[in-house]
Order: structure tokens, then C-alpha cells, then sequence
């Protein structure tokens, strides 16, 4: 490609120029494309919607607390619970309108199999909404006010004591 100066006292040398032929061709080509296919993208069917002045009943989620402690005791609302007789409440919640949630908090010390073995329990009674309840380090919190513990904090659980030697 050949380049030259903008003054037109060398007449030796070529002057490159853009050539606009290609770059209108193909802006032409796309407004066509666009003019053809912006009204199929718009066309919408009309239907009469029926009207109504009723206001949606707002239900409060109903919540079942399963609390776990580290020697494997279940605890339904905190009221204990047997871990046999914990798939038959759970049958007996799930088939509620709406179902409600399930929060899962275990000590921190739990045995893995007793969680595996309410998580089962959960899933075979038809359980959907089952979640776990955890409390957020002290490092990511924000400072709770003094004596009061924040919204889903749940207690600490007792540290063994160390020996004395």
C-alpha cells in the first residue's frame, strides 16, 4: 500500500484513500435485514385478560427447626424427637400446601452419619425446601450489640474443658 502526503506538490506519489464501496454495501445489507425482521420480533398476540380488585393472600411461611446436638438428639421445634419417628412428621409436613422449609442446624461436633440419615429421611418423605442453618464467623460479621445475638445466630456449644496439670 502506498502512502503519501497531503500536499499535492509531489505528483509522484500515490495517495491511499479508503474505499467507503464495501463499508456502505454491507450497512446497507444489515438496515435491510434489521427493516424485514424488527417486526416479527415485536408481533405479540392479543388476548382479553380478565380483571380482578382482589389482593393476594400473603402466607407466612411455615418453618420447621430440626436441631441436632453433638450426642445425635433431634430436636423438632425444640421439642425432642425420635430420629424413627422423624420420617413420619416429615410425610406428614410435606404434604402441606405450600410445604414448608425445613432448617437443618446441627452442632458443631455432629456425627456426618446422623446428618446423611436426616437428609435421607428428608428426601424420602418428599421434602423440597431443606436447608442448613449455620452461623457466620467472626471474622465476616459486623459487631452485634452487647448481650444480644444476631438474627439465625444460634448458641455456641459448650467447649470441653481443658485438663488441668
Amino acid at each position: 500500500m502506498a502512502f503519501g502526503s497531503f500536499d499535492n506538490k509531489s505528483s509522484g506519489h500515490t495517495m491511499s484513500e479508503i474505499n467507503m464501496v464495501p463499508l456502505i454495501d454491507v450497512m446497507l445489507v444489515l438496515l435491510v435485514i434489521f427493516i424485514i425482521t424488527a417486526p416479527l420480533i415485536s408481533h405479540s398476540i392479543k388476548i382479553n385478560v380478565p380483571q380482578v380488585s382482589a389482593e393476594p393472600v400473603e402466607q407466612e411461611p411455615k418453618v420447621i427447626d430440626l436441631a441436632v446436638n453433638d450426642q445425635g438428639q433431634l430436636f423438632w421445634n425444640e421439642q425432642p424427637v425420635l430420629l424413627e419417628d422423624l420420617t413420619a412428621r416429615l410425610k406428614q409436613e410435606a404434604g402441606e400446601d405450600p410445604q414448608p422449609q425445613l432448617r437443618i442446624r446441627a452442632d458443631l461436633n455432629t456425627r456426618y452419619e446422623i446428618l446423611a440419615e436426616i437428609m435421607g429421611s428428608a428426601r424420602a418423605s418428599g421434602m423440597k425446601r431443606v436447608g442448613f442453618v449455620t452461623r457466620p464467623s467472626e471474622k465476616s460479621a459486623a459487631p452485634a450489640e452487647a448481650g444480644q445475638p444476631e438474627a439465625g445466630a444460634t448458641a455456641p456449644s459448650a467447649a470441653p474443658a481443658a485438663p488441668d496439670s
